[in-house]
């Protein structure tokens, strides 16, 4: 399954409601398992993004769909990259030819 990794922000709704934030990280690793997903891990950070989450999720198609739900509940703006691990990471380089 494919790799996301979500960088967000806290809107002003979101830092309004920041009591209510745990229950929000339940409420969305729900929604990722409902589409087939999986929340891998959430970290709160410090700097642009106030939260680092990665998920695993069957493909691009119910990834936007969790984005567009989370976006919709306006407490978050996502940031979403695409990701790779080290075994698709060297099928991709392997593919380039490089150097030959």
């Amino acid at each position: 399954m494919p790799y996301f990794i979500s960088l967000m922000r806290l809107t002003q709704k979101g830092l309004d409601e920041l009591g209510n934030s745990p229950e929000r990280g339940r409420i969305s690793k729900e929604r990722v398992e409902a589409l087939g997903g999986r929340s891998i891990c959430l970290y709160a950070t410090m700097g642009t993004y106030d939260f680092v989450q990665v998920f695993e999720m069957p493909d691009e198609a119910s990834m936007m769909q969790y984005v567009m739900t989370a976006r919709r509940d306006g407490h978050v703006e996502p940031l979403i990259l695409p990701a790779f691990d080290a075994s698709e990471w060297s099928g991709i380089v392997d593919k380039l030819k490089l150097g030959k």
